[in-house]
């Protein structure tokens, strides 16, 4: 790329001392020819005249050329704009790319239709979810026939998924680690070893002879900085990491030159280091090295099973028992572009064949930087083949290497509206850890801590009528993250814990109670601080036993329900709401005023008139049966005495006037 670049500026033979006129878009197209997308947009904003205080192109691009066409001056402009999107979003630079396509989408040229989409791309990388889904959306009424429409469509759902994950941030402290570690550069892949912490960083280097070199038309010199100047390596800091000093060094691998290498992982002892090493123009490739005294050996590639030149390797992960090698690769076989495999370490160090983790993990995407915890039997892994909030995400599947439950996105800000990859714990299990990310960085990944942190729902369940807590009942814990179920002991409490203080509902069972459920909403979460503690109870009753409903009067003489009696009724919805598969007889009942038929025709009327009103609040008349009983089952005496001292009960009648519901489907 150099050798292009210099016969692109300089004349052959003993002109150094001469002055040139540099044509800055035509060194910009070849850095970006080269994928040097850092320097082409550098250059692509000299020959646009961006300055550092403006962000407004000068149009025409080369009006003061003689013998240039109006047409040839548009197209070189309107290209020189559409690369200097394209260079800024290719190395993340988000900011500077929505402010370049917004131009570019103005364009009629057919040539430059997929600004539309990559604009909307990085309005969403901004965090500007509401115009991103807008701009999607105009995508794909203009361009309903592209392949990007299906991305177009997921880039939608993400959008909407990071507004309500903003809205319910996740129970996780993010923080940046010190600049020792976030050097120039990309910093990432962290992993603990022994006490000893592990990155790759391609920081620079004092290393003559890695800066291109042109003039400016006042002789200037001008050195062009790349986004990734120098080789990607391994280095190790020694110090702890909570110092203000960290020391940090490059790794001892006594690496090939021109060697590549990132994301390192170890064997149990850490003896054994598994890492991706590439050159320029080469595949990725799983290598290995093994340490005697201090000293590294030669890097070695491992097996033909993980390594081809006809496909990518890259990303290891050694389980903690040092039996599984995990690992993402683009190999035959696979769901989509990289996916996740893992191949067992036998004894002598070699490789078993590749075995894919199966579509519940893989997408047609990409899915990358694997890590397994034995104790929580929990696999973290990197995807930008999901709903997610943007760019590659964080997910967690629990499984065995064989079966996986299906993966959930971690959330924000675990995850960022930019790239998040590179877990690995520093504790058993597992709430805290290192991540990488490029969430507060212009084009780089950096290594932040993490750790997650829970808010519990907490109490105990006791029984409404005896008082005593209440064993083997069945709690049920649910949020939009889905549903926990304990089963509580002879003390009758419950626990729950959760990352995110979004909507609860929990539910109270046992067999012959009434369930109950409650509801607690963000705004109340929101108040407590760690913790919420609330006891409650559960209600008995017995299959077809009737239950009085105290205090349900009726006008006189009328089935018509006094404002006071349905206040009473009110009390059987929730009842009836939470428990839905429940159905119930209504019963009413009279004194022994009035004839039999009369009786029975009004307690009739009555029942009924309980079912209509439940109705209309909701209930399902299917689940509800009326019957008036008239007459015939008194509780108590409607008269006293015998004979000629016999007289009327009021108290007795009074009790007898009574509405009751029983269960009769549980």
């Amino acid at each position: 790329m150099r050798k292009i670049l210099l016969f692109l500026l300089l004349a052959v033979g003993g002109l150094a001392q001469a002055q040139y006129v540099v044509n800055y878009k035509k060194v910009a197209d070849t850095y970006f020819e080269n994928r040097d997308y850092y320097a082409a947009s550098t250059f692509y904003k000299k020959a646009l005249r961006i300055t550092g205080d403006s962000t407004q192109a000068i149009l025409p691009y080369g009006k003061e050329r003689k013998g240039t066409s109006e047409e040839k001056v548009i197209e070189d402009y309107e290209g020189s704009i559409y690369n200097l999107a394209e260079s800024s979003r290719m190395y993340r630079e988000f900011a500077e790319a929505e402010k370049y396509y917004a131009i570019a989408i103005t364009f009629t040229n057919t040539r430059y239709r997929k600004a539309l989409f990559y604009y909307a791309e990085s309005l969403r990388a901004n965090k500007k979810f509401n115009q991103a889904i807008e701009a999607f959306e105009s995508f794909m009424s203009k361009n309903p026939n592209d392949i990007l429409v299906k991305d177009a469509r997921k880039e939608i759902s993400s959008c909407k998924f990071a507004i309500e994950e903003m809205r319910f941030p996740r129970m996780v402290q993010v923080k940046k680690m010190p600049t020792n570690v976030n050097g120039l550069g990309s910093n990432y892949a962290p992993v603990n070893m022994n006490q000893n912490f592990y990155f790759t960083s391609s920081r620079p280097l004092n290393i003559a002879g890695k800066r291109d070199v042109v003039k400016t038309e006042t002789g200037e010199v001008q050195v062009s900085t790349k986004a990734n100047p120098f080789l990607n390596t391994l280095y190790t800091a020694k110090n702890e990491l909570t110092a203000n000093e960290i020391s940090v060094k490059m790794m001892n691998l006594n690496l090939p030159k021109n060697m590549e290498v990132a994301a390192a992982s170890f064997s149990p002892d850490g003896n054994t280091v598994y890492f991706t090493g590439w050159k320029e123009k080469s595949q990725y490739s799983i290598y290995t090295s093994k340490k005697n005294d201090d000293k590294w050996s030669e890097p070695q590639p491992v097996g033909l099973e993980v390594n081809s030149k006809d496909f990518n390797s890259l990303q290891p992960f050694v389980t903690r028992d040092g039996k599984f090698l995990i690992f993402a690769s683009d190999r035959t076989g696979g769901y989509g572009k990289l996916d996740l495999w893992y191949c067992a370490i036998r004894s002598d160090g070699s490789l078993g064949q590749p075995v894919n983790l199966g579509p519940t993990i893989n997408t047609e995407d990409d899915e990358r930087a694997p890590y397994y915890n034995p104790v929580t039997k929990k696999l973290m892994f990197s995807t930008d083949g999901r709903i997610g909030l943007g760019g590659l995400d964080f997910f967690e599947s629990d499984g065995d290497l064989i079966s996986w439950s299906e993966p959930k996105n971690l959330g924000y800000p675990f995850n960022s509206s930019k790239d998040d990859l590179y877990f690995t714990a520093i504790n058993a299990a597992g709430t805290r850890g290192y991540i990488s990310s490029d969430r507060e960085s212009s084009c780089c990944l950096e290594v932040f801590e993490v750790k997650k942190e829970f808010f519990s729902v907490d109490g105990l369940l006791t029984d409404c009528k005896t008082k005593l807590p209440m064993a083997d009942a069945a709690v049920v814990f649910t949020n939009v993250e889905g549903t926990q179920k304990v089963v509580t002991g002879s003390d009758g409490k419950y626990h729950f814990q959760t990352d995110s203080k979004r909507p609860v509902k929990l539910l109270f069972a046992k067999e012959n109670y009434f369930s109950i459920t409650k509801n607690y909403l963000y705004e109340e979460l929101a108040k407590a601080d760690t913790m919420i503690y609330k006891d409650y109870c559960l209600s008995p009753f017995k299959l077809g036993i009737p239950i009085a409903l105290d205090n349900v009067y009726y006008e006189f003489n009328s089935a018509e329900l006094t404002d006071p009696s349905k206040n009473v009724l009110d009390n059987l919805i929730p009842i009836m709401e939470d428990n839905p598969e429940m159905e119930i007889e209504l019963g009413s009942h009279t004194d022994n005023v009035g004839t039999d038929e009369y009786n029975l025709d009004l307690s009739n009327k009555r029942a009924q008139s309980c079912v209509d009103y439940l109705a209309s609040k909701g209930i399902a008349a299917s689940r509800m049966t009326s019957k008036g009983y008239g007459e015939s089952t008194p509780i108590a005496p409607n008269e006293i005495g015998r004979g000629k001292r016999k007289k009327d009960n009021p108290d007795g009648r009074a009790k007898n006037r009574r509405t009751e519901f029983k269960v009769t489907k549980k």
